[in-house]
């Protein structure tokens, strides 16, 4: 995978557009249960790699709708690829965010189930970063469900979301349908499921 450019004058990555064009699906305020416990939060380092791994789930479930769409773009399944290498310990997490910032730079051009599916990558690699991007995967991978399904949204939709539900493991299954609950107003109301 192509890494992003250095900027000369502060040895930092630059940050791709799409970050900042993006709507914002994070809350105003933090919630300590996504913050990590080295960063004052509650989080475990244990629980922050399964939300991780479910988010990657959620993007890699409708990733097809990207790919029958940009066959020849690698970077959304990069992004997913990114992630999780990184629950195993094998990148660093600015490797994860910048693949996700690359899957939703690629998104910018598209539209539809494709653009959702690729959201849903970035968003899931960015979980490396703040936790609470899952709901970003799952709500995108919600979106291109039902994008794919002209008549039939709603139902894509509800399916989409119980078979996100059904992979939730048990030791995060709580945190995150209460998250979905508290956050499902900015997150399109995907998760009345």
């Amino acid at each position: 995978m192509r890494l992003p450019r250095r900027s000369s004058r502060n040895r930092r990555y630059e940050i791709p557009r799409a970050w900042y064009d993006s709507p914002v699906i994070l809350p105003k305020e933090r919630d300590p249960r996504f913050v990590t416990i080295r960063r004052g939060g509650t989080l475990t380092d244990s629980d922050h790699r399964l939300i991780a791994l479910w988010a990657a789930a959620c993007a890699a479930h409708v990733l097809h709708l990207f790919e029958s769409v940009q066959p020849s773009d690698a970077r959304p399944r990069q992004a997913i690829e990114q992630i999780q290498a990184w629950t195993r310990g094998e990148i660093k997490m600015t490797e994860s965010r910048a693949a996700g910032g690359y899957a939703m730079g690629e998104a910018r051009e598209l539209h539809g189930a494709a653009r959702f599916a690729a959201c849903a990558a970035g968003q899931a690699a960015c979980v490396a970063h703040v936790a609470a991007h899952e709901l970003g995967a799952a709500a995108y991978a919600i979106k291109g469900a039902r994008a794919a399904a002209p008549g039939f949204e709603e139902r894509a939709g509800r399916l989409e979301c119980g078979w996100q539900r059904e992979q939730l493991p048990d030791a995060i299954r709580e945190l995150v349908l209460d998250d979905q609950t508290l956050r499902n107003d900015i997150c399109w109301s995907v998760f009345d499921c």
